[in-house]
């Protein structure tokens, strides 16, 4: 079961996504970083987009995972409300997802913070005793 939350941090927001699997947890570490942008409650799955990113190490891979979605949604101006993840080890972490959303529409989304970057700090991924996986980081607002 996916769930997220943002966290308070010293001037800023933190995000945290929690799941039964690896792959839940990034599902829902990105849900709650475009819920930092807009309310993604609104977002539609009007278009899905294909990505595939590599990290040396679980962080690595969560943060070339966030920023590729932080690309499209800087470049082609979407949001993001729905993913579908799949990592596999083979030396190096590789990522697939499947990401749909929409075109951005300030009436529709209510748009909140700019995120401008993904950052390691305060990043973790890591196995929680419950056995759930939890993967979170404070962005650039």
């Amino acid at each position: 079961m996916r769930e997220w939350e943002h966290y308070e941090h010293t001037a800023d927001v933190g995000i945290r996504g929690y799941g039964s699997t690896l792959e839940e947890a990034f599902e829902a570490v990105a849900l709650a970083l475009f819920d930092v942008m807009v309310d993604v409650r609104k977002v539609e799955k009007r278009e899905c987009h294909e990505l595939e990113v590599e990290g040396e190490d679980l962080m690595g891979l969560l943060y070339s995972f966030l920023e590729e979605l932080l690309v499209l949604h800087d470049v082609k101006g979407l949001v993001f409300g729905d993913f579908r993840v799949k990592i596999e080890k083979d030396g190096t972490y590789r990522l697939r997802v499947v990401a749909c959303g929409e075109p951005l529409d300030y009436g529709k989304h209510e748009p909140r913070e700019e995120v401008k970057a993904i950052t390691y700090h305060d990043m973790k991924v890591e196995r929680l005793p419950d056995g759930r996986w939890m993967a979170q980081l404070v962005p650039d607002i």
